[in-house]
């Protein structure tokens, strides 16, 4: 097949793709087709769907897939700066929406978009982050911050720094997140340690902790609050924080 006869077929194939996807959403999508309209994006003359199916046997996932560091891609042949481009650009796109539409927002209600943004913005980094979301008396919400990046430990993080957020978007509580890059779910004795030591720094500042996530690899983010475990430190330390 010359190239001219490939162009008319891939054109007719990603047709149907499009067709399907104003037809039926994605729903109908395999997740090589997905991927396969994603990377044609970045090269609209190329076949990209051998390409698309080494993505995901490389990574595993579709997520795992768009997750992946430009530099990982890069490594499957077919895969060049036009197709990584094109996956980071609709990741950042997704990023950015799923956090404005949280804004103003009451947080009870909308604890699952809360979860769904979070697990996107973290769960594909390499190393540990921490992130704000901030609420209003309210408890709507006013924005999400990245306030600290690194180890993630007691000794590391400054409390000061979390209040100045905090204080800046007049927030009268906070949420706050951090990702295992592991993938595991479970709280280790520091993050314990960390949520009890930035509660009572936040209740000095009459700034109330109502929970703490975990994002690993779970669709869901683990809840300190759903857990028992943010009760367990609201007894013991608002004690503390009172000065009794």
């Amino acid at each position: 097949m010359n190239k001219s006869d490939w162009q008319i077929k891939g054109q007719g194939h990603r047709q149907r793709l499009r067709d399907k996807f104003l037809a039926h959403g994605l729903a109908g999508f395999a997740d090589a087709e997905v991927l396969e309209m994603l990377l044609a994006m970045g090269t609209p003359r190329k076949d990209c769907k051998e390409t698309a199916r080494a993505a995901l046997d490389r990574f595993g996932s579709l997520a795992a897939a768009l997750d992946a560091a430009p530099v990982e891609l890069q490594q499957i042949k077919g895969l060049g700066e036009k197709n990584t481009f094109a996956l980071s650009f609709v990741q950042a796109v997704a990023r950015r929406y799923l956090k404005e539409r949280l804004k103003d927002k009451e947080y009870l209600r909308s604890s699952r978009e809360v979860g769904d943004y979070l697990v996107h913005a973290m769960r594909g980094l390499k190393r540990e982050v921490l992130m704000a979301v901030l609420l209003d008396s309210s408890l709507a919400i006013i924005d999400t911050r990245v306030v600290a990046e690194g180890t993630l430990a007691r000794n590391t993080i400054h409390p000061r720094e979390l209040i100045k957020v905090a204080l800046a978007g007049h927030a009268a509580s906070l949420i706050i997140a951090h990702n295992h890059p592991s993938g595991s779910l479970t709280p280790s004795e520091e993050d314990k340690k960390l949520t009890r030591h930035l509660f009572v720094a936040l209740a000095y500042a009459e700034v109330q902790l109502l929970d703490h996530l975990i994002i690993g690899g779970s669709e869901r983010p683990f809840s300190f609050a759903d857990n028992g475990l943010m009760e367990q430190i609201r007894r013991d330390c608002l004690p503390l924080a009172a000065g009794g």
